[in-house]
């Protein structure tokens, strides 16, 4: 995981592209969200959200 990550910043950085990251960041915390409230109490209270 962090090789890709590794790639992936460098991609960026030589192509320019750092307009990627927000789009990016936003992608992977909405996921570690879905992941992590899997199991828990408050699995309903998020799934309203989207």
């Amino acid at each position: 995981m962090i090789e890709l990550l590794g790639e992936l910043w460098a991609f960026m950085r030589e192509r320019k592209k750092f307009w990627l990251l927000p789009i990016v960041l936003v992608l992977l915390l909405f996921g570690s969200l879905l992941v992590f409230t899997q199991g828990s109490v408050v699995a309903p209270f998020i799934y309203t959200l989207f």
